[in-house]
């Protein structure tokens, strides 16, 4: 089953450069996402963070260079994303999961055991009947973490999905991933939340005017930074 899980990993861009119009999103990136981490694309605003997020997941073509999953150029299927903002369809709780599982193929029993699972392991089983529009914006982000975990995904890709909750909310997020991950779900996220990050991440890839300047172990990120950006960025955040 491991390998199994594995076969898209590791993610590798090379080369990769994003640009819309006369703006450089992305210039010359070169990472790799390594299976079984939790690694956080930190950064000041419009240094590309969402953007090469986009283009790790597939959702946005490189204007340049190439995304390999697992040495080939085609994306898996076993991945899913988390927005900031995630939309729930007009429907349950739980027919939210049901469909997510019917796209991917999975319906009757094993579709309602997975779904009565993943509700569980979020703490909304006991909304899985509530529309999914009228939960707050807390239980939406459980629901979609939810609906993601769901889907026994190789990679969760994670687009500042706390970015617009309260404390209490961000916590119950925080514990959510940290349950996926410990299941064996690689972590891909972006965040602006540097204390989060230093919670959570193994590593750290750091942008800068769409360039990488740092891909490293959290730990050693953030007792030394080596750019003079992220030594910026950490010092305005007094971490």
């Amino acid at each position: 089953m491991a390998d199994a899980r594995r076969r898209g990993l590791p993610i590798i861009a090379r080369n990769v450069r994003v640009a819309r119009g006369d703006a450089t999103l992305l210039d010359d990136v070169d990472v790799t996402i390594p299976a079984d981490e939790r690694t956080f694309i930190l950064g000041p605003n419009g240094s590309g963070k969402s953007t090469l997020l986009r283009v790790l997941h597939g959702l946005q073509r490189p204007t340049a260079g190439e995304v390999l999953w697992g040495g080939a150029a085609t994306h898996p299927s076993g991945q899913a994303m988390v927005f900031q903002r995630p939309v729930m369809l007009r429907r349950s709780a739980a027919g939210n999961l049901r469909y997510a599982l019917a796209l991917s193929g999975v319906r009757g029993a094993e579709a309602e055991r997975r779904i009565d699972e993943a509700l569980g392991e979020v703490g909304l089983r006991h909304l899985r009947r509530r529309a999914a529009r009228a939960l707050s914006g807390g239980e939406q982000q459980r629901l979609a973490l939810a609906r993601a975990w769901s889907l026994a995904p190789e990679v969760l890709f994670l687009d500042e999905p706390t970015a617009s909750l309260d404390p209490s909310a961000t916590r119950a997020v925080e514990d959510i991933v940290r349950d996926i991950h410990a299941r064996g779900t690689t972590i891909v996220m972006t965040t602006h939340n540097l204390a989060q990050a230093k919670r959570l991440a193994d590593s750290i890839v750091f942008l800068h005017g769409g360039r990488v300047t740092e891909h490293t172990p959290a730990e050693k990120f953030f007792r030394a930074p080596r750019s003079r950006e992220a030594q910026t960025l950490l010092e305005g955040e007094r971490l």
